[in-house]
This record gives C-alpha cells, sequence and structure tokens, in this order.
C-alpha cells in the first residue's frame, strides 16, 4: 500500500460515523479507533556524535570573589572525567602546572573509548573543576587556565 492510499483511508475514516476501522492483508494490517485519545509525539534526544571536534574553550569574567580571569576549557563530548590514565597513575594534571600546547589534560570516556582532551594552546592550570570519576556533559567545564 502507498502513502497516497493510507491518507486516502484516514481521511474517509476521519469524515465517516464509525469509530474503529481495521483492514488486514498478508502485507500489512491497519487500525483505527476514534476513542483512544491522541498523545502529543514526544521529540526524540538528539543523537551523540563522537568524533574528533574542537574543544570548546571560553572566556570567564573575573568575579568579585576571585581575583584571578581565566579561561574554561570545557568537555567536548559526554562521557566520564578522568585525571589520570589509571587509577594507579598520578593525574596528567595539577593545580599550578604549566603546559604546553597538545599536552594531555585528561581522559573523557565516552562509550568505552578513552578520548584525550589535549591542550590547545600553552597555558596555566588555576583549577579542576570536576572530580576523577564524574560524568560529564557536552560543554561542562573542566579546568579553568590562564593562557601563557
Amino acid at each position: 500500500m502507498d502513502i497516497k492510499t493510507l491518507k486516502e483511508i484516514v481521511k474517509i475514516f476521519d469524515n465517516s460515523k464509525a469509530n474503529v476501522l481495521e483492514l488486514e492483508n498478508e502485507q500489512f494490517r491497519i487500525f483505527l479507533d476514534k476513542s483512544v485519545k491522541a498523545v502529543p509525539a514526544q521529540t526524540p534526544a538528539p543523537a551523540l556524535v563522537l568524533e574528533d571536534t574542537p574543544k570548546a574553550v571560553q572566556k570567564v569574567e573575573a568575579k568579585p570573589e576571585c581575583e584571578e580571569e581565566g579561561e574554561l576549557i570545557a568537555s567536548p563530548m559526554v562521557g566520564t572525567f578522568y585525571q589520570a590514565p589509571s587509577p594507579d597513575s598520578p593525574p596528567y594534571v595539577r593545580v599550578g602546572d604549566k603546559i604546553k600546547k597538545g599536552d594531555t589534560l585528561c581522559i573523557i570516556e565516552a562509550m568505552k573509548i578513552m578520548n584525550e582532551l589535549e591542550a590547545e594552546f600553552d597555558c596555566e592550570i588555576i583549577d579542576i573543576l570536576v572530580e576523577d570519576g564524574q560524568p560529564v556533559e557536552f560543554d561542562t567545564p573542566l579546568f579553568k587556565v590562564k593562557k601563557l
């Protein structure tokens, strides 16, 4: 059955006094019931795209309680934040470390794939904003840094 025919059947049913319509053959089955209230369609959740995208970096304005200005390095994907390559290894970075462009900052595990997050510029780590093993969303601030 083509879509045009199906639409015509639904239109005829809507304009009729019948409350139920059931059609069936070897290829399809249609069941229409006017007594069932329509439920609004839910929009599907956006698909998770795991690709090598530029790391999200945004400016942070200095707040009165924070005397240092800096930039945030945010998560480029949804996953789990890890500070080290394994539980018994030292963390990639610590507060106060000076980092060179291309150095690994952390790992974001997404769908059992370990994605290394690398620095896109030379910087100094001012603060680490998430805990080891914490789930993160896309654009979750991970590090506060000062460009060098």
